[in-house]
């Protein structure tokens, strides 16, 4: 029976645990703090959740009145504009903490289940292949005691963690990084976010919706400078409309605990006070200390893994899948690397990973959700595309339900019409991506978009808006 070895249970993990042991090999899955990883425990399933209740205040607080919703409210007159629904912190995040581990022991169930053994510790590989293909794995357990495992394949799937600056290091208290936050058991006053990347934007975002004063510090002349242009420029402005403090190219240097207000000190001598700060300034893959170098596995300058497009790395036998190779930061596409490495190696058909068919989405209010190309890969020529971008306003479902922000952007090739890109910014655009995903993977045209039925009054029915006017200039270039 071929013996695979995993190190690390997050996505990139698990899934090829459940794929390797379907496919008829003995599993063992080493991981340290649960199945399921960072994604499930301190990312991405607590942030959503998290998200989801500062969704449900967002809409709320922005369209009751516009639809007619009375609130009975003792606000004395002088304070009509206090907020009239407020939350709990600790309870939103005691539900945090129960979902994910919840979450956790589901994963943890369906990997015994499918016949892996899971052992609990750190695994690091222990010199190069042996003269039978063979591999050693050496796991540690928490007092101490090792084990000695045999792998003829081995994945590292050991993901990242937050990246710290030197003089801003994280206290749990005052000072958290995105997996302290979770401790809060009251809601900020007054937080400053370094960082305006996803995360960043994300918890700026979370944290408003709740009822924090805002300040987002940007490094970079806008907010999520890795996204859509387009779709930047809206979320900032409902950011600033939404009373945030955008501070732009504002670099922090450094922040420390003032008493019970903590400051935080930028490039330019300037600084801001709030009662506490959170650093979302990216991610270090956990790479050290795993015996690569001796394995012969080769490592780029940024500490990430080297993979090829079937996960393999640059030894016989190892691959890697997840943020530990710094390929893209989506638990998704994590899960299907490790699903791909476990496929090639045990010789079944696979396809290599294509990013251009990868869908992500930023969970701000309004979400931001993308696929395939970008505005960016069409403006430096690197694709010929045209494109037509459709605000949400026409929309009528978006007019019933007060939607004011937001988009639909369809990116084609100029003659076939074929989808290679798009965007759409609204409530629940990761929902909404998904027919233009289909579209991006499997070469569709504009006009197959077009040609098929909406539900009216629906927002999906600005995507096939979107397609007809891409599909009738099509048209009228060939005339």
């Amino acid at each position: 029976m071929t013996r695979i070895v995993i190190i690390g249970g997050g996505p990139g993990g698990y899934e090829a645990a459940l794929v390797a042991a379907q496919l008829g090999a003995e599993v063992s899955v080493v991981d340290c703090d649960g199945l399921g990883g960072a994604s499930v425990l301190t990312d991405c399933v607590p942030s959503k959740t998290l998200i989801a209740t500062a969704e449900v205040m967002t809409t709320f607080d922005s369209s009751y009145e516009e639809l007619g919703i009375i609130v009975a409210d003792d606000t004395p007159p002088l304070e009509q504009a206090a907020r009239v629904v407020g939350v709990d912190l600790g309870k939103v995040n005691r539900r945090v903490k129960r979902l994910a581990l919840a979450q956790s022991h589901d994963i943890t169930a369906s990997v015994t289940r499918a016949g892996a053994r899971v052992l609990r510790g750190r695994g690091r590989l222990d010199g190069r292949q042996a003269t039978d293909g063979s591999r050693q794995v050496i796991v540690t357990s928490a007092d101490g005691s090792e084990e000695s495992l045999t792998a003829d394949a081995v994945l590292i799937a050991t993901g990242a963690h937050p990246r710290e600056i030197p003089d801003a290091l994280p206290d749990g208290k005052r000072i958290l990084n995105w997996t302290q936050v979770y401790d809060l058991t009251e809601l900020p006053e007054e937080l400053i976010v370094v960082g305006s990347g996803v995360t960043g934007a994300e918890f700026a975002g979370a944290y408003q919706a709740l009822g924090s004063r805002v300040t987002l510090v940007s490094s970079r002349d806008r907010v999520l400078p890795g996204e859509d242009p387009d779709a930047a420029a809206v979320l900032e402005d409902v950011f600033r409309r939404r009373g945030m403090n955008v501070m732009s190219r504002s670099r922090a240097s450094s922040a420390k605990r003032v008493g019970d207000r903590v400051e935080v000190t930028l490039a330019d001598g300037r600084v801001i006070s709030g009662t506490h700060c959170l650093m979302a300034v990216g991610a270090i893959p956990n790479a050290e200390g795993m015996g690569l170098e001796e394995a012969g596995v080769r490592v780029k300058d940024s500490g990430h893994i080297w993979t090829d497009r079937v996960s393999r790395t640059s030894a016989p036998g190892v691959y890697a899948a997840g943020d530990v190779t710094g390929i893209f930061a989506l638990a998704s596409v994590a899960a299907m690397q490790g699903r791909i490495a476990m496929y090639h190696f045990l010789g079944d058909a696979v396809a290599p990973l294509d990013l251009k068919t990868v869908s992500s989405n930023v969970f701000t209010d309004p979400e931001i959700a993308t696929v395939g190309y970008s505005q960016a890969d069409v403006d430096s020529g690197k694709i010929d595309a045209r494109v037509v971008k459709l605000p949400l306003l026409r929309n009528p479902r978006a007019k019933m339900q007060g939607i004011r922000d937001g988009f639909v952007k369809i990116l084609c090739r100029p003659g076939t019409g074929i989808v290679v890109g798009g965007v759409v910014v609204a409530p629940r655009a990761s929902e909404l991506i998904h027919p233009i995903s289909i579209a991006v993977d499997n070469n569709m045209t504009v006009e197959q978009i077009a040609n098929a039925f909406t539900v009216y009054p629906s927002l999906s029915g600005s995507i096939a808006e979107v397609a007809r006017q891409l599909h009738s200039r099509k048209h009228e270039d060939e005339g």
